[in-house]
């Protein structure tokens, strides 16, 4: 019996890797968090196969779950939103699993930034321009962040910034990211990235919190910010250089 932690995608049911519904189609009991995950792929479990939906569970009845699928020796597809890696709580939930034995594994999905910077047709690491991204979230409404890594003290270094969970506080975001970026630093909010209903905004710092708000979008978001998303003039990567030493097929 394995308790496999799968990475649905960013919100388009056909975003779940190949390795990930493998598992769930294989697995009779499924756990999904109902409001972020596509409910289409519920299809893909098997016949009779027990769905429980996580939205309103607590940790020890989610960890009550997995300890009776262990006890019956079933299989256990636990779906969680984008790729499980980031902002999405298994750390705890595996901490539990290895407290009472039960074997678990992770399969990876495609993250929520990496379906919003589809969207906006933008590489996040572009030469000469942004090579560091920097994935994180504000403290309202969730655990307090750790030292040093509130949002003024990140915007210091001027990387493409990721923000998840924060679209709600998108004034307070802009307020803490000005003095490092400036005012017309580029930015776009993408909801719901890779769903038929996506939608996305554009402006600047100065701008987007006002285009957001008129958007009327509060939630499912994330927001992008950085020179990356408005780069036109930019040295070509060493990757695909005419000067790059290449090796000689034998």
């Amino acid at each position: 019996m394995t308790v496999y932690f799968i990475g649905a995608g960013p919100g388009a049911a056909d975003l779940i890797t190949l390795r990930g519904l493998r598992r769930l189609e294989a697995c009779p009991v499924c756990l999904y968090a109902g409001s972020l995950v596509p409910v289409e792929l519920l299809d893909a479990c098997p016949p009779g196969a027990k769905l429980v939906d996580t939205a309103n569970l607590t940790l020890d009845e989610i960890t009550a779950e997995f300890v009776a699928a262990h006890r019956d020796g079933l299989d256990v597809a636990r779906l969680h939103s984008g790729d499980p890696s980031v902002f999405s709580a298994v750390a705890e939930q595996m901490r539990r699993l290895e407290a009472y034995g039960v074997p678990y594994e992770v399969v990876p999905g495609v993250p929520a930034f990496a379906a919003a910077a589809a969207a906006l047709g933008r590489e996040l690491t572009v030469p000469g321009v942004g090579q560091t991204v920097i994935l994180t979230r504000t403290a309202a409404r969730a655990t307090p962040m750790p030292e040093g890594e509130d949002l003024p003290t990140l915007a210091a270094s001027r990387s493409t910034m990721v923000l998840h969970l924060a679209v709600q506080r998108i004034e307070a975001v802009v307020a803490d990211l000005l003095p490092g970026y400036g005012p017309d630093c580029p930015v776009a909010v993408v909801a719901r990235a890779s769903r038929d209903d996506e939608e996305i905004v554009r402006g600047t710092l100065a701008d987007i919190a006002a285009k957001v708000r008129d958007a009327g979008i509060k939630r499912t978001a994330v927001i992008i910010v950085g020179r990356v998303l408005a780069a036109a003039e930019f040295p070509g990567s060493h990757l695909y250089s005419a000067a790059r030493e290449r090796a000689c097929g034998s």
